[in-house]
């Protein structure tokens, strides 16, 4: 992910009184110190209860911030006000418009911290033992005959070419891809595809011919995850037939992963497969697509194979899908020509400024005069129930998971406290059932589970954007963020951390934090499914 870094240069209090009359920054200033003062506590036991007038002020004051208004006068009221939790929304919105890093945000003393959920399993010891490297056979012989099968599926991922020669690792792992479940049903502690899937990826590494062998029983999967390894073994083992005919397959993340490793081992001989792929529903499919056809010799095909996606993925009006749209703009630019402008011209004109700049950019590039841009947002509407979060109001989501993924549930807080819009849209989202019988897609036992988005891919998000609300809870074991793939672009999806990931506090936010069944959250595996999310009552 590359990270866009905002620094502001001067104090809070001296940047208010930069920005308007003395008399009015004073006040401003008087009220910032104040509001700071006052976060020891949390809001929500601060101050009695307020007005309908007070209420509207904090919604104004929300949707200042996620509107990244950085005008001063927006904010005077709150920050003049006698109730230091509005003070508080006024000053880190202030804060948050002007810096969407906000650097000064450590300044407002820390909010309580998550809980503490005491010692971790103690497979995710042995687990995190493996290192990210090991070449040393005994050691991953043992991890493939662990107790736990997370030790045993990173066991497999860590065999390398160097285990040749063992009998004993090839021998398991033959054991493992034997047979491939025709379910993707599992019982709490067990697994159902997952040990065949990784089973065969490492056979490829220190036994292709029998990796080779097993391959067909994989393609041929009813469950879009063993396909999916299918498509990576046959990367390793340079098979472009399975991956051609992967390239073709029904479900879209199959589709990706073979796109890629065909491009790794076909190169440009397969373009007349990437090229069909930009035509995709999947926007998944379309990026992988695009990413293959750099320096294509078909440069006349991709371009118009890239305009016509382009113009599909501007119809679909999704703010999150920028990154998808801008591979393929990357694709336009590398083989437009000045007498393509006309083509191109309707597509600097859109909802993302990003996007549009972008094709205004094409234009310049390739000697189009009056190649300019016009950008339109999508309105932003504030959630329902924000400023009850933010002023304190304690609301829990209970994640339900499905028999078929082993069952159980784990309980949320929601962080409005530090995240109030965000918290409020994801509660709107969870009421409406958007996250049921969706997926954590993302699962790395030593790190984060993520998910909650149709599709089970990170490019499937929501289609508007959350912005970001960073904030002074760190990204501790058990706490809640939410998935982005750059500065307010959040999508919707959750991420869970089952470790300490204080690297991720700069970056990412804090909206929720585990109150009930970490260990649930432990036992999940990829591809298990969220049965539903409901509000506690």
């Amino acid at each position: 992910m590359t990270v866009h870094v905002h620094t502001i240069a001067v104090g809070l209090a001296i940047a208010v009184a930069t920005a308007a009359t003395a008399a009015t920054a004073a006040t401003a200033a008087t009220a910032a110190t104040a509001a700071t003062a006052a976060t020891a506590a949390p809001l929500s036991a601060q101050g009695a209860a307020l007005s309908r007038a007070d209420a509207q002020l904090v919604e104004r004051l929300l949707l200042a911030e996620d509107h990244r208004d950085t005008t001063l006068a927006t904010y005077v009221d709150g920050l003049r006000h006698s109730d230091a939790r509005i003070r508080v929304i006024a000053q880190r919105g202030m804060g948050r418009s002007r810096d969407p890093l906000f650097a000064l945000r450590d300044s407002l003393p820390a909010l309580p911290a998550p809980p503490t959920f005491g010692e971790e399993p103690a497979w995710r010891l042995r687990y995190r033992a493996l290192g990210r490297t090991n070449s040393d056979c005994a050691i991953l012989l043992g991890a493939l005959n662990d107790d736990a099968w997370q030790v045993r599926l990173r066991g497999a991922d860590l065999v390398t070419s160097a285990c040749a020669n063992d009998n004993a690792i090839a021998g398991i792992l033959r054991e493992w891809v034997r047979v491939v479940p025709t379910t993707s049903a599992r019982t709490s502690g067990g697994v159902s595809w997952h040990g065949a899937a990784h089973g065969l990826t490492a056979l490829t590494r220190i036994a292709p011919a029998d990796a080779r062998t097993a391959l067909p029983r994989f393609t041929a999967s009813r469950i879009p995850e063993v396909r999916i390894y299918a498509a990576r073994a046959a990367a390793t083992l340079n098979d472009t037939t399975v991956l051609r005919r992967l390239a073709a397959d029904g479900d879209d993340n199959v589709r990706e992963t073979a796109i890629g490793g065909l491009a790794r081992v076909a190169g440009h001989s397969a373009d007349d497969v990437f090229i069909a792929a930009m035509s995709a529903r999947g926007g998944q499919v379309v990026r992988a697509a695009a990413t293959a056809l750099k320096e294509s010799p078909r440069g006349t095909d991709v371009l118009t194979a890239s305009i016509a996606a382009a113009m599909r993925l501007q119809r679909d009006s999704s703010e999150t899908s920028r990154r998808i749209r801008a591979a393929v703009a990357t694709r336009v630019a590398e083989f437009a020509k000045q007498a393509d402008w006309p083509r191109i011209a309707p597509l600097a004109t859109d909802y993302d400024c990003r996007i549009a700049e972008a094709y205004s950019a094409i234009g310049i590039s390739i000697g189009v005069a009056n190649a300019t841009h016009t950008c339109v947002p999508i309105p932003i509407e504030l959630p329902p129930n924000a400023a009850r979060l933010a002023l304190g109001a304690e609301v829990r989501l209970r994640v339900v998971m499905a028999d078929s993924s082993g069952g159980g549930s784990f309980t949320v807080r929601l962080r409005g406290d530090v995240a109030p819009v965000m918290a409020a849209r994801v509660l709107a989202l969870a009421r409406s059932g958007w996250y049921d019988g969706n997926q954590w897609h993302r699962v790395e036992a030593d790190f984060v589970i993520q998910g909650g988005a149709p599709g089970a891919n990170e490019f499937r998000g929501h289609p508007r954007f959350f912005r970001d609300e960073l904030g002074t809870v760190p990204h501790a074991r058990g706490t809640v963020g939410l998935s982005t793939g750059e500065h307010d672009t959040g999508d919707a999806q959750w991420f869970v951390n089952v470790r300490d990931n204080l690297r991720l506090n700069r970056d990412y936010t804090v909206f929720a934090e585990i109150s009930d069944g970490i260990d649930v959250v432990d036992g999940i595996f990829e591809g298990d499914v969220i049965s539903r999310i409901e509000v506690v009552r």
